[in-house]
């Protein structure tokens, strides 16, 4: 058997996170293979292009990558501009994609769909570490074929993998049904789906940025078609994270994405229906009905023309089935992070840097890193991932000082202030949209006229 040393580190992912990695092994002289599922990098970026970021260029480029780039003449973007998701691909990702360095090691149109063992299931143990791993890779046409690893790092993110509309994590009664009517994560609604909104009246469920991000793009299309109303359905009551610190958070234009929500609700331009556990989508004439239901009973909102699921993601677990992993049993998250990220406990400046300690599993060789690594945690922010992955390299390349020797600096959202219970013990880390992040605080605003009544 040929020995792992003689195979490729993997790369799962050709985002920002994914491709940083691999800008880490080439600096490092490791051999690299990156798949990338989608028929372009940073396909998910491209997918909430129109978006733009509330953390500048200062946050968004890893060093090692700027390294390559520079070399090749790149024009770094000004460190305080805030970049589109567009803008990020275009400008960052493609041109570090397309550098003499990592041009010949990614793959687009090439789906990894399983990770095993070479001639081994997950249940075997004996050598199991001297083996390199085994992918499952499906290229562009559809055509399957097997590749070695010497390691893996999966980058593969969770934007594939969007929440569904019940509050109860499942699938709600109706919402297969009525796929035509519902859209998901942060649809365009200012670009090429703006007819699909416009004159219409539209809930959106969900309480993290990409809700927030939906809900003023909707605002401001009221402003021009005043017959466009928008409804915003959460689950909690407590809306503390999404409305963040205002002018104390250190990323500002976090701070001013919450300020102007919170605006909005208490003008009463946005109808706020807090409390409200989606359980069901139901088909009314042209329109469609959310039903509620939980401990306290039953509730249906008023029709509505169009539902926005900004619910969040989740990691899929197909891809890591035949080999040892170890996750958080609530986050699905590496094990490791999942109490320092946890959004029911966690406190403000509590996630402590970490690196390749804490991204490995009990597979040997093996790591998971990017937003995927806090599982269904939305609290991530790029500079987080590129430091895991500087890390990970590192110590891929047997120099555990440097892989030790992680540091972490997160901007603060200002919502640090408020008392643990109100802030849901939850506010630092920051994100982009890269990583959702998904926190309510307390609201005064009183329920939406016939959208908050009950049943």
């Amino acid at each position: 058997m040929a020995t792992e040393n003689q195979h490729p580190v993997t790369v799962i992912g050709a985002g920002p996170v994914g491709l940083a990695a691999a800008a880490h092994l080439i600096a490092r002289g490791l051999p690299v293979r990156v798949y990338e599922a989608g028929a372009t990098v940073a396909a998910h970026v491209r997918d909430w292009g129109h978006v733009r970021l509330f953390s500048p260029w200062e946050y968004n480029v890893d060093p090692m990558a700027r390294e390559i780039l520079l070399r090749h003449g790149w024009r770094e973007p000004a460190a305080d501009a805030f970049p589109t998701g567009a803008e990020l691909a275009s400008a960052y990702l493609e041109p570090l994609a397309g550098t003499p360095e990592l041009a010949p090691v990614i793959e687009t149109g090439a789906r990894v769909s399983a990770i095993s063992r070479l001639g081994i299931d997950k249940v075997g143990s004996r050598d199991r570490a001297d083996r390199p791993f085994v992918l499952t890779v499906i290229d562009a046409h559809g055509g399957t074929r097997r590749e070695l690893a010497r390691a893996v790092i999966d980058a593969s993110g969770t934007w594939s993998t969007q929440n569904p509309l019940g509050a109860d994590g499942l699938t709600a009664a109706g919402e297969a049904d009525n796929v035509t009517r519902v859209a998901r994560g942060i649809p365009d609604v200012a670009g090429r789906e703006r007819t699909a909104f416009q004159g219409r009246t539209t809930a959106v469920v969900g309480a993290g940025h990409s809700a927030a991000t939906v809900l003023l793009d909707l605002a401001r299309l009221a402003e021009e078609s005043p017959d466009t109303r928008v409804v915003w359905v959460t689950r909690s009551g407590n809306l503390a994270r999404v409305f963040g610190g205002g002018s104390a958070d250190r990323l500002a234009a976090r701070g001013a994405l919450g300020s102007r929500l919170r605006a909005l609700v208490d003008a009463g331009r946005v109808e706020l229906v807090p409390g409200f556990a989606v359980a069901g989508v139901h088909r009314d004439g042209d329109r469609v009905a959310l039903e509620g239901r939980d401990t306290g009973g039953s509730r249906r909102l008023c029709p509505v023309d169009r539902v926005v699921v900004a619910t969040g993601q989740r990691p899929d677990p197909n891809l890591t089935r035949e080999i040892r992993v170890d996750l958080d049993p609530a986050l699905e998250s590496v094990r490791a992070l999942g109490p320092l990220i946890d959004p029911n406990e966690h406190s403000c400046g509590s996630v402590r840097p970490h690196g390749h300690r804490e991204l490995a599993h009990p597979e040997p060789g093996f790591y998971t890193v990017g937003i995927k690594s806090y599982g269904r945690a939305p609290n991530f922010l790029m500079l987080t991932g590129y430091e895991q992955v500087r890390s990970v390299v590192a110590a891929l390349a047997g120099d555990l000082a440097a892989a030790d020797d992680v540091r972490l600096v997160l901007p603060e959202t200002g919502v640090c202030s408020l008392q643990p219970a109100e802030a849901a013990q939850g506010c630092c880390g920051g994100t982009s949209v890269t990583g959702v992040a998904a926190v309510e605080a307390p609201s005064s605003a009183e329920p939406a006229r016939c959208c908050g009544a009950a049943a």
